[in-house]
């Protein structure tokens, strides 16, 4: 059976094989030494919000060409963990696409972690960079509802290390959300603890996310409780599973020590890439190992 190896943002048909741009700047991004960061004008968060209305959050449930509903994967039974939703942004020429992201501890109480490649998709066809427009967050989201509230994001930011989608390696990124309503979004949505220190193979791990499938088009939290194997080669270390959760679960988180009863547990790596036959079905998901570079952008996270 043909496959072939996919990130796992949502475009608005199917899932995006590897090579695929998806997503890069909103603006100008200004490279550091270490991180590449992206800030978003006032103008143009006011614009997400207005692109951005429920209707528009619904536009893929009962899409023809929507991957086969999760095997493994379950819709979440129960109120969303703390801190996780799903993102929202559009790739221009104008492709709306999602992705996940978590809540994380900060000084500004305003970050979130996902996957690289849902804010830097590298180049086009004509070697252009993929500019990112009407960047939202909605933690908690809920068959079309956003209980908690929209949160425009006005910067984001991944490592120098981290060179696109066609790589494994430090594919993640933090989001820095505006308040709402002059409350912080860690404040209103809680957050998940992040972790740094590499736990022993395997490892329990609940994996999270919305995949864009026929089994609810985006619009339901699923999850996958698998054990997690850290693969060591000479390219990359990740963390790989066989969840099955389809394109939109990028950068959902993966929780060691996830207690149900309270929705909190230890975020350790965020899904990054996956595994697609050609009847479009995930077969694994991996997710790259967290790094020191990684963990610099994130104690920098605050200041964004």
């Amino acid at each position: 059976m043909i496959t072939t190896t996919h990130v796992l943002s949502r475009v608005t048909a199917l899932l995006a094989v590897a090579g695929a741009a998806l997503v890069v700047v909103a603006a100008p991004a200004s490279a550091a030494d270490d991180q590449v960061v992206t800030r978003v004008s006032a103008a143009g968060r006011a614009a997400a919000l207005a692109h951005w209305t429920p209707e528009r959050m619904r536009q893929w449930v009962g899409g023809d060409s929507l991957p086969p509903a999760e095997k493994i994967g379950r819709e979440w039974d129960g109120p969303v963990p703390a801190g996780v939703g799903r993102l929202f942004f559009t790739a221009e020429p104008g492709v709306d696409e999602s992705c996940t992201a978590t809540v994380v501890p900060s000084s500004s109480r305003d970050v979130a972690l996902t996957a690289g490649h849902c804010v830097n998709g590298g180049l086009d066809r004509f070697d252009n960079p993929i500019k990112i427009v009407n960047v939202v967050f909605v933690p908690g989201y809920d068959h079309g509802k956003a209980p908690l509230g929209v949160f425009p994001v006005r910067a984001f930011a991944w490592s120098s290390t981290y060179s696109g989608p066609t790589s494994g390696t430090d594919d993640d990124a933090v989001l820095a959300l505006d308040p709402v309503g002059g409350h912080h979004v860690a404040d209103v949505a809680g957050t998940q603890d992040l972790s740094f220190g590499r736990p022993p193979s395997p490892v329990d791990t609940t994996l999270l996310g919305y995949p864009v499938s026929r089994a609810a088009g985006g619009e339901a939290l699923f999850s996958c409780a698998r054990p997690a194997t850290l693969e060591v080669n000479s390219v990359t270390t990740t963390w790989n599973t066989d969840c099955d959760l389809a394109g939109g679960s990028s950068g959902g988180p993966w929780l060691r020590n996830f207690d149900p009863a309270t929705g909190k547990g230890t975020l350790f790596s965020v899904t990054s890439r996956g595994t697609m036959t050609e009847d479009g079905v995930t077969t694994d998901l991996s997710g790259a190992a967290f790094t020191d570079p990684v963990r610099k952008l994130y104690e920098r996270a605050g200041e964004l």
